[in-house]
């Protein structure tokens, strides 16, 4: 009987470890099939074209329209034949970064010797950052698994490649992605450096043993500061953050730590001598500034810390289409959740043993960068927590999911599978919603207009002389076709394009008239401008085609009109 029993298989019931394995596999899988679903945003064209080193001799358009290929051929790079010409675009680079850009260099750097390899499509420019997310999933694995064991290893690597914000920055042209790799290199390695010391002195460190010596740890640790440095200036918060953890965690031997640390720095300081000093005469700090009245700051400073929050852990990139009462309300519910977990956890420290107190060191990693960043920007009267949705504050993602993966292991034993499964679910469904809801195709659209008669010479009319619109325009629109642009300030626009039709509107037998609802550098079209632009174009054209193109954000809201010229003219 029991022999017979024997022969029928058993149900397959999937463990946590193989649930959390899939989560990964999905995550991998969700950044390869989507790195050309979508096109350039407005940064990301512009890295492109830092990336080839020609930021330099890009002139914003003038009175007189301009031929759009001219800029096209700014996103790629510049001929050359010989290896000085290659060095002196690599110079040209490095200059076209200090003369405006507010980043170090090495994420462009990187781009454009990966732009060599293989071009300037979007699934080639994405790739780098996909294959470094990838590479940062593997490291926060190794972080997850040093602190919690293979388990904690596997739940932490899977929530960072589900998560929809660092999903979204995976396959964005931005130093983002890269930055959450050094943040969680460098932290590994420094807990696997404190790691090896308490195990020479103890075998009950709470932590498994590690297979490599303390030099290849000093090695990473050193070479991931140097590359976090260079790759964002705010990386400075996470170096006092790992100063503060290994004094915390191993007070006889911190000026080790310190030591590498402190190498780490000193291999940045060629850039910060030569490149941040002149980056800091061109900043723009007025943008951070904060508003009058004491508690109109300390509402904004609250509203910017759950915007963050919610964003990083919840919304991702879903943040640029929600108004921004429900980006708060949303985030205070993650900051109650949040706050839920750290009073379960703190409960649960109370009985903590062994030389590395694991919830302590979690809330240390995820508190302590926050705190510290929002405690400078309280003091210093500016909001950079909140600048730019968050994306800023993108070194805090790691900590954050750390804190969550140590509250599952530890405090929610009982409701562990449960609760990875809810979290899984969640941030699969926001991160496939995201990618599959929302349309991502604004210049796509104007290019399908113009190439409806490719042979036709054409004039572009917009109210936005913004580099990211003008370049999105040149590298949509084939540079075969016989295009011309004319971008002006909304309160400039009628004037300029009545001379120019006076002057040479015998040239063109078509005008596209794009009205941005964000030039950026200038305020939007009033409803009597707009009149003006009608009144030039209805003299000469005739309208037969309008639309209303919009995006993900107010970036990519156009309304657009095609006209034709008239019979009469």
């Amino acid at each position: 009987m029991n022999q017979s029993r024997s022969l029928y298989k058993q149900p397959f019931h999937p463990s946590l470890e193989h649930l959390l394995i899939a989560a990964i596999a999905i995550g991998i899988m969700l950044r390869l099939i989507n790195l050309g679903t979508r096109e350039f945003w407005y940064d990301e064209i512009l890295s492109l074209m830092l990336s080839t080193g020609q930021k330099l001799a890009y002139q914003s358009p003038e009175e007189t329209p301009v031929i759009l290929s001219k800029y096209s051929s700014l996103l790629k790079l510049p001929a050359e034949i010989t290896i000085p010409e290659a060095l002196k675009t690599l110079i040209s680079l490095l200059r076209g970064l200090v003369g405006g850009e507010p980043h170090p260099p090495l994420f462009f750097l990187s781009q454009h010797f990966w732009l060599r390899l293989v071009g300037n499509s979007e699934i080639a420019m994405r790739s780098l950052n996909a294959l470094l997310s990838i590479a940062a999933i593997g490291c926060t694995y190794g972080l997850g698994k040093t602190i919690l064991g293979h388990r904690g290893g596997l739940l932490l690597a899977a929530l960072l490649a589900t998560n929809p914000f660092y999903l979204f920055h995976s396959l964005n042209v931005r130093m983002y992605a890269p930055l959450v790799l050094w943040i969680s290199l460098s932290t590994w390695a420094l807990l696997q450096r404190i790691k090896i010391q308490i195990n020479q002195k103890s075998q009950n460190s709470g932590m498994p043993a590690t297979k490599f010596p303390i030099f290849f740890w000093d090695i990473l640790l050193i070479a991931s500061v140097t590359a976090g440095i260079l790759t964002f200036y705010l990386y400075i918060y996470w170096i006092i953050t790992l100063a503060i953890i290994a004094i915390y965690l191993d007070r006889c031997r911190w000026w080790q730590h310190a030591l590498n640390l402190a190498a780490g720095i000193l291999l940045s300081v060629p850039w910060i001598l030569w490149g941040t000093r002149q980056q800091l005469r061109n900043a723009d700090f007025q943008r951070f500034n904060a508003p009058a009245g004491l508690i109109a700051r300390i509402i904004q400073h609250f509203q910017d810390v759950a915007q963050t929050l919610g964003t990083h852990l919840l919304l991702g990139d879903w943040v640029t289409s929600l108004p921004p009462a429900s980006r708060v309300i949303v985030g205070v519910g993650v900051m109650g959740v949040l706050a839920g977990v750290i009073v379960s956890l703190w409960r649960q420290a109370r009985g903590e043993r062994g030389r590395i107190p694991i919830v302590q060191l979690s809330l240390l990693l995820s508190l302590l960068p926050l705190l510290l960043a929002l405690a400078v920007d309280i003091v210093t009267g500016k909001f950079t927590v909140g600048f730019g949705w968050g994306r800023s504050m993108i070194w805090v993602l790691p900590g954050c999911l750390l804190l969550l993966a140590v509250w599952v292991e530890k405090a929610a034993s009982r409701w562990r599978k449960p609760a990875v499964a809810v979290l899984l679910l969640l941030y699969l469904s926001v991160s496939i919603g995201d990618y599959s809801l929302r349309q991502r195709w604004v210049f796509h659209k104007i290019a399908d207009v113009i190439a409806q008669q490719p042979t036709t010479p054409t004039l572009i009319a917009m109210n936005s002389q913004a580099w990211g619109h003008v370049m999105r325009l040149a590298y949509y629109i084939s540079p075969t076709m016989p295009v011309n642009l004319l971008a002006q300030e909304s309160n400039q626009l009628p004037n300029t394009l009545e001379k120019v039709l006076k002057s040479e509107g015998s040239r063109y037998s078509r005008i596209v008239w794009l009205e941005s609802a964000m030039p950026v550098w200038s305020k939007p079209a009033t409803e009597a401008e707009r009149q003006q632009v009608k009144q030039v174009l209805n003299s000469r054209f005739q309208l037969i085609q309008q639309q209303s193109l919009s995006g993900t954000m107010d970036l990519d809201e156009f309304r657009l009109s095609l006209y034709t010229r008239s019979a009469d003219h």
